[in-house]
Parts: structure tokens; C-alpha cells; sequence
């Protein structure tokens, strides 16, 4: 199956007022960016308690400072 196009939004959109109603869709659409939000929000916490947990786990590494190194081109 291949992804939908604008007939198939277009056919969803008079599905949706078939079936909800126009009062009906604002609160829907914010139920559902709600939902989205919060999962969303969720993914990012999991996400960012991975890296913390592998850190404590690690030893620290110490820092070594690099020296500059100058533009090496080669002459034109």
C-alpha cells in the first residue's frame, strides 16, 4: 500500500464530519494533539533517562587538552 494521497485526506475529512459532526472536531483534534503531546513527552523522558543511567555506570574519563593545529593547505 502505498501512502495516502489527497483524494484519501480529502475522503477522511468528509468521513470524519460524516461521522463526529463539525461541532464535534475541534475537540476532537485537541484530544488527539493532547494524546500526541503526551506520548511524545513521554518518548523524550525515556530517552533521556537512558544516557543518565549509562553515565553514573561509567567511570569519568579525564579531560586532555588538545593543542591548536594551524591550517594545513596545501599551496595553490
Amino acid at each position: 500500500m502505498g501512502p495516502i494521497g489527497v483524494p484519501g485526506i480529502i475522503l477522511l475529512v468528509i468521513l470524519a464530519l460524516l461521522l463526529f459532526g463539525p461541532n464535534k472536531l475541534p475537540e476532537l483534534g485537541r484530544a488527539v494533539g493532547r494524546t500526541f503531546r503526551e506520548f511524545k513527552d513521554g518518548a523524550r523522558e525515556i530517552i533521556d533517562d537512558e544516557p543518565a543511567s549509562k553515565k553514573k555506570e561509567e567511570a569519568p574519563q579525564p579531560v586532555v587538552a588538545q593543542a591548536k593545529t594551524e591550517d594545513r593547505r596545501l599551496p595553490e
